[in-house]
């Protein structure tokens, strides 16, 4: 296993309780040719350890990475909207993996990268320090019963943690769509001393442009359903 960076604390790099569950059931016959098929070009590995976005990519860029991209239409959308940025996505389902690379593979993207693994195993492991321009957490698990909010993936640790891979003014952009979920983001990020509200103290933010509406989305905004964007800068110091 590769040497953890000993500038995150072990506090934060152990972790015992899982923000997701894995889904039973086999890629299909098409998401595995897809997955085999554009792994070589797409995929990063756990195993490999430490990455340098200047290697990967080839180029010097503000880099982008998010966490639990569903199927990738979003994320995709967003590499393909910027094409002067490099995008990382960290999804723990195969099936999304193996779509979002198809996805990327179609629209000939040369600027996104994805690991099939573990988000918090990811950051503590293969990604650089201080280097990240953004950090993207849209529509994460809510685990609506109290006795499972523990199992939300926005606590302290998990925000120190994002802040550990944020390079000085690098953003932190959550969204969610359920208002008590949006209340415990606000809760933990406004008692963090890394970061600034982007939108000003205690408030939410509109959802920027870059963020692509998804159908799930759309569906809701008709519905009368809100949804809450949260943007923290880290600080300087």
């Amino acid at each position: 296993m590769p040497e953890q960076n000993k500038d995150i604390p072990d506090s934060i790099i152990k972790r015992t309780i899982r923000s997701f569950v894995v889904r039973g059931g086999r890629m299909t016959e098409g998401q595995q040719k897809h997955y085999d098929n554009n792994w070589a070009i797409y995929g990063l590995a756990l195993a490999d350890g430490r990455i340098d976005y200047a290697t990967v990519f080839g180029r010097q860029s503000d880099v982008v990475l998010e966490v639990g991209f569903g199927m990738g239409a979003s994320l995709v959308e967003m590499a393909k909207n910027a094409p002067e940025k490099d995008f990382i996505g960290i999804e723990v389902h195969p099936p999304g993996v193996a779509k979002l690379m198809m996805l990327a593979k179609d629209a000939n993207l040369s600027n996104l990268r994805v690991y099939c693994d573990d988000a918090i195993e990811v950051m503590a492991q293969c990604l650089p320090q201080s280097a990240a321009s953004a950090f993207q957490l849209f529509f994460p698990d809510p685990w609506h019963k109290k006795k499972h909010n523990k199992r939300r993936i926005v606590q302290p640790l998990f925000a120190q943690q994002v802040a550990a891979v944020l390079k000085a003014g690098g953003h932190f952009h959550m969204a969610t769509d359920w208002q008590p979920y949006a209340e415990h983001m606000m809760e933990v990020m406004e008692s963090q001393t890394q970061y600034d509200n982007a939108a000003g103290k205690g408030l939410y933010h509109p959802r920027p442009e870059w963020r692509p509406l998804t159908k799930f989305e759309q569906r809701g905004e008709r519905l009368g359903h809100g949804v809450w964007d949260l943007i923290y800068s880290k600080k300087s110091n």
